[in-house]
């Protein structure tokens, strides 16, 4: 699975990039851009809670496609925590999926800036699952 897989034009659109892999499970980082900037020098909370559902979805997408399966994902309910400002710096976000079903899906998501175990937000996602048959099969 290549990283524009993973990512929405949405996501790519506020400069959300996969930094890295952790056992697997991609994590995402944003610089800190003029265009999501709220008050000076922070992020918006919109742009720290999108790069956060991007986090989740990118898990998601992972682990079906681990499974061979493919799905459109849509958004049952998101709760985000801010805990701390996001300051104008690289924000990430890793996800981790609490159950997998076959209709739904419960995410929780971290995003962090220095220090990882600071976190500055927090949330947890219900995703709706849609699995499409794969046109290899």
């Amino acid at each position: 699975m290549t990283e524009p897989d993973l990512l929405s034009n949405y996501a790519r659109s506020l400069g959300i990039e996969v930094d890295s892999f952790e056992d697997g499970v991609p994590v995402l980082c944003v610089s800190g851009i003029d265009a999501i900037e709220g008050r000076p020098g922070h992020f918006h909370g919109g742009a720290t809670s999108g790069l956060m559902e991007t986090a989740a979805y990118a898990a998601l997408r992972v682990a079906l496609h681990e499974r061979g399966e493919e799905a459109q994902l849509k958004p049952i309910n998101i709760t985000v925590q801010f805990l701390a400002a996001a300051k104008k710096a690289p924000l990430f976000a890793k996800a981790r999926i609490t159950k997998l079903g076959r209709r739904s899906a419960n995410v929780s998501v971290e995003a962090w800036q220095e220090e990882r175990h600071r976190p500055r937000a927090s949330a947890v996602m219900n995703v709706m699952i849609q699995r499409t048959e794969n046109a290899e099969a």
